[in-house]
This record gives C-alpha cells, sequence and structure tokens, in this order.
C-alpha cells in the first residue's frame, strides 16, 4: 500500500521507488515479520496521505529504519595461491625521509564522521517518535497479554535507543552521562578505615549494584586481609551491619528521586495541577 500510494506521488523521481525496494531486501528478515515494522509502516502510510507533498521525507525515514536492521553478510575469504619458493629478500634500503602530513589526514577529526552522526541522529528522532505513538494508542485487555504488546515494542525501543546514544556519543567523544540522580556517586565514609570505605564505595557504584548483608561483609573481610587490619569476625559484623544499613538507605533515596524525576510520559509533559 506505501509503494502503490507513492509510485503515485514519485513521478518525477522514478529511481526512489526501486532504491527503497532495495533497502527492503537486504534487511533482516525477523524485522521484516515484526509488529515494528508494520506500525512505522502504517505511521508513514497515514501521514504521507495527510501530507502528500512530504512525501520524500517519509520515504527517507523509512529508508532510515530499513538500513538500520541491514542483515550483514560476511564476505567468504578467498585462499592464497600456494607460491614454489620465497622470493629473494630485497636488500633494505634506507628510510625516505620524513613528510610533513597531509592536510587531509591532519584536518581529519579524530571521532565519526558527520554523515555517520547525522544517520545516527535521525534514528533517534524516528524512534523517538515510534516511542510516543505507542504511548498515545489506547489497548485492550488482550494487548496487554499478547507477547508483542505495545509495552514491549517500546521497551525494545527504548534500549535501541541507549544503545544508539551510547554509540552517538563515542562517535562525538562526549560523555554518555545525562545527569540522572542514579548516575551520581554515592560516597561512603561510614568507619574508621580508608581502605575499607574505598572498598565499599567501590563495590556500592557499580552499575545496578544493590548489595545485601552478606555482600558488604565480604568486602570488608577482603578489605581486612588485604591491607592487614587484623579485624576480629564481630567488629567486622558490627561494621557490616552499619554499612548494610546506612548504603541501603542511601541507595533506595538515589532510586526514588531518580523515578520521580524520570517516571511519566510525555502525554503529562504539559499537566498542571492548578
Amino acid at each position: 500500500q506505501f509503494l502503490e500510494l507513492c509510485a503515485q506521488l514519485t513521478d518525477e523521481h522514478p529511481e526512489v521507488l526501486p532504491f527503497l525496494a532495495g533497502r527492503h531486501q537486504k534487511a533482516s528478515p525477523d524485522f521484516l515479520a515484526s509488529a515494528e515494522l508494520r506500525n512505522i509502516l502504517s505511521r508513514c502510510l497515514s501521514r504521507v496521505r495527510a501530507r502528500r507533498n512530504k512525501v520524500y521525507v517519509y520515504i527517507n525515514e523509512l529508508c532510515t529504519v530499513l538500513k538500520a536492521h541491514t542483515l550483514r553478510r560476511k564476505l567468504p575469504l578467498a585462499a592464497a595461491p600456494p607460491t614454489a619458493s620465497p622470493p629473494p629478500r630485497p636488500a633494505p634500503s634506507p628510510p625516505p625521509p620524513a613528510s610533513p602530513p597531509s592536510s587531509s589526514s591532519s584536518s581529519r577529526p579524530p571521532g565519526g564522521s558527520k554523515r555517520q552522526i547525522r544517520y545516527l541522529e535521525n534514528l533517534l528522532r524516528v524512534y523517538t517518535g515510534e516511542i510516543r505513538r505507542l504511548q498515545e494508542r489506547e489497548l485492550d485487555l488482550a494487548e496487554l497479554d499478547s507477547e508483542d504488546s505495545p509495552y514491549l515494542q517500546e521497551s525494545r525501543l527504548k534500549r535501541k535507543m541507549m544503545r544508539i546514544f551510547e554509540r552517538l556519543c563515542q562517535l562525538k567523544q562526549c560523555s554518555s552521562l545525562t545527569g540522572r540522580v542514579i548516575e551520581q556517586r554515592i560516597p561512603y565514609r561510614g568507619t574508621r578505615y580508608p581502605e575499607v570505605n574505598r572498598r565499599i564505595e567501590r563495590f556500592i557504584n557499580r552499575p545496578e549494584a544493590f548489595p545485601d548483608y552478606t555482600d558488604i561483609l565480604k568486602v570488608i573481610q577482603k578489605a581486612s586481609a588485604r591491607h592487614s587490619l587484623g579485624l576480629a569476625r564481630r567488629q567486622m559484623e558490627s561494621m557490616a551491619q552499619d554499612a548494610f544499613r546506612e548504603v541501603g538507605n542511601r541507595l533506595q533515596e538515589r532510586r526514588h528521586l531518580d523515578l520521580v524525576y524520570n517516571f511519566g510520559s510525555h502525554l503529562t509533559d504539559q499537566y498542571r495541577p492548578g
């Protein structure tokens, strides 16, 4: 349906539709059979019907999504032809004089190219629009029990966006930290032993860390053995209990604040209680 509609609107550029068909053929079969592609196609189709003068914009949007799911093919390695005998090694020649680096190599930025960055930014915009559409969709009970419900589709798209965002930060050579509360480091100074404090602080600031009492006790035992602190078992257990209570409260408070600041949907962004 999308191709039939676009064929009526792209007479001036007949090469556009074969290019789109080529992108479709190179895409992964799993993605071609997914609900994600069907949703994107239906949205592009409705938008072209509403704004026919923007047909090339929506074709480009669909090409971007298909390119992101292109099936990668590995080329077979050709065997090297056997040689009868190795050629004689030439005499070493003096190294050539050092030449100044060319302007093209010196002016090239160490990060990604502008084309790569623009492509990933465009892909983020496409996925953002798709997530907004899934959030605005009304659901029935049957869809909530489905293995491909809009909630699961939204979750998969958000995971893809996180991977794209991290890759984009690598290409731009910038930090991937977003300023969220969950990313803030928790300092710990709960004992009078700096070696124990450092190990506990390093342990609780690992990604997705929420230790229990046994984990904290093991950290203290390793610190005592590593630095020859000579702590008694009863003393280590008392330190672990105090540290576990303090660390657990601070981790729980950080997660709660992160949920308060980030929970919600764009549908409620403009809501004001007054």
